[in-house]
């Protein structure tokens, strides 16, 4: 997967604490500027997984980049639980970040993005700007429809590649948690945000989105990408529409910006 030459000075790698002592695995892409992007991974992914790797080397020519692994994956501790517990990473981040950056910036994939929702809404953040892609308004309403599984990706790419399998896997936790419905909450976020969906997607349907977006009361965007997959796998064929839309919003996290996208399929544009 190519995206574009080394962009970065260095990357840090480490771990953070979570409030319930888990040792959380991360990766920083460092170049001193004064605009951080988050990228949080959904269910089965990683720091490392390649097109989230290729994503964060993008990002970093214009920003720093703070990609982490939830719970239960990659190199952190403990086992997933669903969306339960791992706001406990995010907040560890977030309060990590906070007073080192003029500007704190949020991409949360499928799963990563419900939990930026639930914890976003508690407005206990300066965050200037959210992207939201593939997310479930509600993790117990996923769909999942067999019968449209996405075999170029789920099957051939993940299962019979290489590059597919890097920094893939997961330990899982207990399901019958307590969880936060991110639908419940969308309406109280006050950061710009994005949503991107694919209208393909077999595992997260794009009304989940819709759902989001209509929930949602602050200034927002939704973009649906016209024969789009779930969440990360966008960047394989869809980096056109992806990446610049990305880079867009990011430019313009800043107060008094103007938030619009290039038209095309799926776009709507408001001023803030």
């Amino acid at each position: 997967m190519q995206f574009q030459q080394k962009s970065y000075n260095m990357i840090d790698s480490g771990f953070l604490n979570t409030d319930d002592k888990k040792k959380i695995a991360y990766n920083w892409y460092k170049n001193d500027k004064p605009k951080a992007v988050v990228i949080v991974h959904g269910f089965f992914n990683s720091k490392d997984s390649v097109l989230l790797k290729g994503l964060a080397e993008y990002l970093s020519k214009k920003q720093d980049v703070f990609i982490f692994d939830l719970r239960g994956h990659g190199g952190s501790e403990g086992c997933f639980t669903w969306t339960s517990e791992e706001w406990r990473e995010l907040n560890a981040v977030l309060d990590f970040l906070k007073d080192k950056y003029d500007s704190v910036n949020v991409i949360g994939f499928s799963m990563g993005g419900s939990i930026c929702i639930n914890v976003l809404s508690g407005n206990k953040y300066k965050i200037d700007s959210f992207i939201c892609i593939s997310a479930p308004s509600d993790c117990s309403r996923i769909d999942y429809k067999w019968w449209q599984l996405d075999i170029e990706n789920d099957i051939g790419y993940l299962l019979f590649t290489r590059e597919g399998m890097q920094g893939k896997g997961i330990r899982p936790g207990p399901f019958w948690l307590a969880k936060e419905k991110p639908v419940d909450n969308a309406g109280k976020l006050k950061m710009p945000v994005l949503y991107i969906h694919g209208d393909k997607d077999w595992v997260v349907g794009k009304w989940h989105s819709e759902a989001l977006f209509k929930k949602t009361n602050t200034d927002k965007k939704i973009l649906i990408i016209k024969n789009g997959p779930h969440a990360e796998y966008l960047m394989r064929k869809h980096q056109g529409e992806l990446l610049p839309a990305i880079d867009e919003w990011l430019d313009a996290a800043r107060p008094g910006a103007k938030y619009s996208l290039s038209a095309g399929q799926g776009r709507q544009s408001i001023d803030i």
